[in-house]
């Protein structure tokens, strides 16, 4: 019998200075004005990040060449409050449609004019136990980075 693994999950929490419906507009459709092109899993130079707004949407990296590669598709999807996705990564940072750890996004208002957003990427066991925790170690130290980009990207374009 093989033994079953928990690799803990990667939360992450803050506070962004914009409405509900705007913060989830700008980690959403937005996502193009604040990723980071050179976090890129293509295998050619990213052009922009894209994702497309509804169940079953994929969240997409469009390369300089016009080769679209998926990074996770929407599961959940119920605007302004929660995105769920199948982030389909491997622990070489590659695309891989097998690979199916999940990223669960929450937006609740924190008064009239702020939203506190909430992050969870989890299910790293689905990866097998290297794997998943050496892309939970990277998610953990990535993440944060690429939140500040969101909350200063959603709070420089409100409204």
């Amino acid at each position: 019998m093989t033994p079953t693994i928990t690799i803990a999950p990667v939360r992450k929490s803050i506070r962004v200075n914009a409405s509900q419906a705007h913060a989830f507009e700008v980690f959403t459709s937005g996502i193009g004005r604040w990723w980071p092109r050179q976090k890129s899993i293509g295998k050619t130079p990213m052009k922009m990040a894209v994702m497309e707004p509804r169940l079953g949407g994929r969240w997409l990296e469009i390369s300089e060449d016009g080769t679209e590669t998926s990074v996770a598709t929407i599961t959940l999807w119920e605007p302004p409050h929660r995105l769920v996705m199948l982030w389909q990564i491997n622990a070489q940072w590659k695309p891989d449609a097998a690979m199916k750890s999940e990223v669960d996004v929450r937006f609740s208002a924190d008064g009239p004019d702020a939203t506190r957003v909430e992050l969870l990427h989890h299910k790293f066991e689905a990866m097998g136990a290297e794997a998943g925790a050496s892309m939970r170690k990277d998610v953990d130290g990535g993440w944060p980075g690429l939140i500040e980009r969101f909350v200063q990207e959603a709070e420089r374009s409100k409204s």
